[in-house]
């Protein structure tokens, strides 16, 4: 079992001597002997042959077969070398092999033991944790990590509003531009995406009342279902949600992509504020897109309602208005349009605390981009529900 030989060069600096496993079977017993230079530029194919090894000691589980890990012709290792032997041998041992490790030198014996005790450790440590225990950890880590994101939003939100209003009066204190790019962005670019989708949604939902309700005959109450519940719910959740997964998503990436670069760090060591500067004009641009897009697509919902109901269930344009004009009021479109404000804070809130917790890699900033989105959405139905509960208390 061959492994390619790298350009890596070894601790005293000569080039990096070919990482072999070479694998003697005898009776009752196995001698795997790594040679060479088992160095962390060669890990990912000596993790293949070590893997593989793995998998025929998992076949002799049982058996009096004995595992002798000889390591005379091991050049150097560095810590991923030594990971994989310590893994090696515990592979042995967990399927009730015997194993001997000989002819270690004294840095990879010393690089090994202190491995293996660390590894030891923390199973130890997984082991002792029964399963309440587990699971309380993990609720903890969820509940502080909402404590943390919440008090990181409360900050956002007090500086977005604190920076402009420090230099309120001065010239470029607050730059309408930067407020009317961003609506340009994450409103009028949106229009197209939010009233296509709102109108399929608005002409499933009537197809799918009056389909119901056709059983009794009440078709014509279709109109009154949808007009209802696009109003007041499905719109601006719809859209609360789309504008999350592309606006939420872009803003974390260009906050993000800011802090890597260290631009963040640099508006800071100039005087300015980067929350003020940065996230101040997308949280006012996006309260201002959200329930723009919200009547858009409540407007787009009904068009595609109207519609279906037009050849599905034959009911005249003209019937659909008037049934619509006696099944709402003012209070049903405003109701939903109410909330829009509140989760377009939502949604850059989110946006913005987890643009700023990333670090200097491009897989930290698809993770947080991917937490933005889905806490946006998650807070979203939360404030939605309790908008909910809020409205039938007051009978509104």
């Amino acid at each position: 079992m061959n492994i390619q030989p790298s350009n890596e060069t070894a601790d005293n600096g000569a080039p990096a001597k070919a990482a072999l496993l070479p694998v003697l079977r005898e009776d009752d017993r196995m001698v795997a002997r790594p040679e060479g230079d088992w160095l962390v530029a060669e890990s990912g194919e000596m993790a293949l042959a070590v893997a593989e090894l793995e998998k025929e000691l998992a076949g002799l589980a049982g058996s009096k077969t004995a595992l002798k890990v000889d390591l005379s012709g091991l050049e150097s290792v560095d810590t991923s070398g030594a990971w994989l032997i310590v893994r090696l041998v515990r592979s042995a041992g967990e399927h009730g092999i015997q194993w001997e490790l000989v002819n270690a030198g004294s840095h990879a014996s010393r690089l090994i033991g202190a491995i293996d005790f660390q590894v030891g450790e923390h199973l130890d440590r997984h082991k002792r944790q029964n399963a309440l225990v587990r699971t309380a950890n993990s609720l903890g880590r969820v509940v502080n990590t909402l404590w943390v994101d919440t008090l990181m939003g409360l900050n956002v939100i007090g500086a977005a509003i604190r920076g402009p209003q420090l230099k309120a009066g001065r010239r470029g204190s607050v730059r309408p531009i930067s407020i009317v790019h961003h609506i340009d962005r994450m409103g009028l670019r949106a229009v197209p995406i939010v009233t296509l989708m709102s109108f399929l949604i608005g002409a499933i939902i009537a197809q799918q009342g009056a389909f119901q309700l056709r059983v009794f005959g009440l078709e014509v109450w279709a109109v009154d279902l949808v007009g209802i519940l696009l109003l007041r719910e499905v719109g601006v959740l719809l859209t609360a949600i789309m504008v999350a997964g592309r606006s939420g998503s872009a803003m974390t990436a260009e906050i993000g992509s800011m802090k890597m670069r260290e631009e963040v760090d640099a508006l800071t060591v100039i005087g300015l504020n980067p929350i003020g500067v940065l996230v101040f004009p997308r949280l006012v641009a996006l309260t201002i897109a959200l329930p723009l897009l919200t009547f858009l697509a409540n407007m787009a919902a009904l068009a595609g309602a109207c519609l279906v109901l037009r050849f599905y269930a034959g009911i005249s344009i003209e019937d659909f208005i008037l049934r619509l004009r006696a099944g709402i009021d003012l209070s049903t479109v405003f109701s939903g349009l109410i909330k829009a404000p509140f989760m377009a804070l939502i949604i850059g809130t989110m946006a913005a605390v987890e643009g700023m917790k990333v670090e200097g890699s491009a897989e930290s900033l698809g993770r947080r981009t991917t937490a933005a989105v889905v806490k946006a959405i998650f807070f979203v139905i939360v404030v939605d529900g309790l908008f909910a509960m809020f409205y039938a208390a007051i009978d509104y």
